[in-house]
C-alpha cells in the first residue's frame, strides 16, 4: 500500500517532488491518485447505501403505516483534504488499511425522527438488516455528552460491490429528534462563530437549552401517546404515488384468490 500523503497535491503530468523526499514518478502519482479516488468513492457508495435503506423505510411507512417516524435524512462525505487532516491530527498511519480502521466518520448519515422512541425504532430497523453489520453504538440520549448533546450514534459496515468485488465500508449513522437536531445545529454555529472558544456563560446556556429540548421531547411524546395511542402499526388510510392501490382492485384480488382456492 502506497503512502497516501504523496497524493495530497493532486495529479501532475510531469515528475513531481515531495518536500524532503525524492522525486515521485508520474506512474507512482497516477497509481496513488487512482487508489485515493477509489477509496473515497467506496465511502460515497457506502453512504448512498445507508441513505437508500433509510429512504426505503421512510417510503414504506408513508404508504403502508399510519405513522411515519422519520422526518428527514441528510448525508455528508468528508473531503479528501479533511480525511488527510484528520489522519495527521490523530497520528494515524497514512495507509488506506489503517485509515479504514481508525477514521470511522468519513461517511455520515443523519436520520431525524419525530420522537425519542422513533430514533430507537429506526435504529433497530436499520441495524437489523442482514447486510448491515453493527460495530459500535454510542447512546448519547441516555447518557448525554457534558455539553448537553443528545443523540444515538452507530458505526455500521455495509458491503459495496465494486468491479473487483465487495468492499466493506464503515458509515457513521446519527439518530436525533427534531429538537436534538435544532439544538446541535445552533451549537455548531455558535462554536464556529467563536472559533471553538465559547465563553463559559454561553456554554452554560447551551447546556440549559439542551435540557429544555430534552424536556420538550418527553412532553411531546407523552402528548402524542395520549392523543393518538399506539397508531404506529395501523395501516395507512392515505395512499399516494405510483403504487396507489384502490379498494376496487383489492376486492378483485380477493375474489380471484377465493376462486383459485375453490378450484384447488
Amino acid at each position: 500500500m502506497g503512502h497516501i500523503a504523496r497524493a495530497a497535491g493532486g495529479m501532475e503530468p510531469a515528475i513531481a517532488s515531495v518536500a524532503g523526499e525524492s522525486a515521485v514518478l508520474p506512474s507512482e502519482l497516477r497509481q496513488m491518485w487512482d487508489e485515493f479516488s477509489r477509496f473515497m468513492l467506496s465511502y460515497k457508495f457506502g453512504m448512498n447505501e445507508i441513505t437508500t435503506k433509510v429512504q426505503i423505510l421512510q417510503e414504506e411507512f408513508r404508504h403502508i403505516h399510519e405513522y411515519n417516524p422519520i422526518e428527514h435524512t441528510s448525508a455528508r462525505l468528508k473531503s479528501p483534504e479533511g480525511v488527510l487532516e484528520k489522519v495527521h491530527r490523530k497520528g494515524c498511519e497514512p495507509t488506506f488499511d489503517r485509515i479504514r480502521e481508525e477514521i470511522t466518520d468519513i461517511a455520515g448519515v443523519r436520520v431525524t425522527c419525530s420522537f425519542v422512541s422513533d430514533a430507537y425504532r429506526v435504529f433497530d430497523l436499520l441495524t437489523g438488516q442482514h447486510d448491515v453489520d453493527l460495530l459500535v453504538v454510542k447512546d448519547y440520549i441516555r447518557r448525554p455528552k457534558p455539553n448537553g448533546y443528545r443523540g444515538l450514534h452507530a458505526i455500521v459496515e455495509v458491503p459495496v460491490f465494486l468491479s473487483d468485488g465487495p468492499t466493506p465500508v464503515r458509515v457513521e449513522v446519527q439518530f436525533r429528534t427534531v429538537a436534538m437536531d435544532f439544538w446541535a445545529s445552533l451549537e455548531h454555529k455558535i462554536y464556529y462563530k467563536y472559533n471553538e472558544h465559547v465563553p463559559d456563560e454561553l456554554r452554560a446556556s447551551l447546556r440549559e437549552a439542551a435540557a429544555t429540548a430534552a424536556k420538550l421531547d418527553e412532553d411531546m411524546e407523552r402528548l402524542h401517546q395520549e392523543i393518538h395511542g399506539d397508531d404506529r402499526r395501523r395501516p395507512s388510510r392515505s395512499r399516494a404515488g405510483n403504487v396507489d392501490v384502490s379498494e376496487k382492485l383489492v376486492m378483485e384480488l380477493i375474489r380471484r384468490q377465493r376462486l383459485l382456492n375453490q378450484q384447488s
